[in-house]
């Protein structure tokens, strides 16, 4: 008995739409990495991209436990000698709030070209509002 493999042709992928309004970070990216992922399907593979779409949104109204607020730090390097840039939880929140998501889930995901592949599929924003309605997204809870 041989192993079947899902072709690109024979994955079907799915929209999903995460209201992330009071949602902890944490729960919310593991969630949506999984859906990402496909790991949520009996065809997954790990070494194929099975996964659906995701769509996050308010992804500014996320929470976080503990004091991480007041501790989490962002960091970056320019590339420039001195370049590490830093900058405070509630910092980024106010400047680019899809950042905080979207690092969150990027991390959790393959560090691989397949990950980089599946990040693709996730769309994050600030607001209550999407683009993507044509596509029919299933809302989905996250406890």
């Amino acid at each position: 008995m041989s192993t079947e493999f899902p072709s690109k042709s024979g994955i079907a992928r799915q929209w999903h739409v995460i209201d992330g309004q009071d949602v902890v970070l944490g729960k919310l990216a593991s969630k949506a990495a999984m859906l990402l992922m496909g790991k949520h399907k009996p065809s997954y593979t790990p070494f194929l991209d099975t996964g659906d779409h995701v769509i996050v949104i308010n992804a500014g109204k996320v929470r976080l436990t503990g004091r991480k607020a007041e501790k989490k730090v962002y960091r970056h390097f320019t590339g420039y000698p001195g370049g590490l840039v830093s900058k405070s939880f509630e910092r980024v929140r106010q400047e680019k709030p899809t950042r905080i998501v979207e690092e969150a889930i990027q991390g959790m995901l393959p560090k691989t070209k397949l990950g980089k592949q599946m990040f693709r599929k996730l769309k994050v924003y600030a607001g209550d509002r999407h683009p993507h309605a044509a596509q029919k997204p299933a809302a989905l809870a996250v406890k």
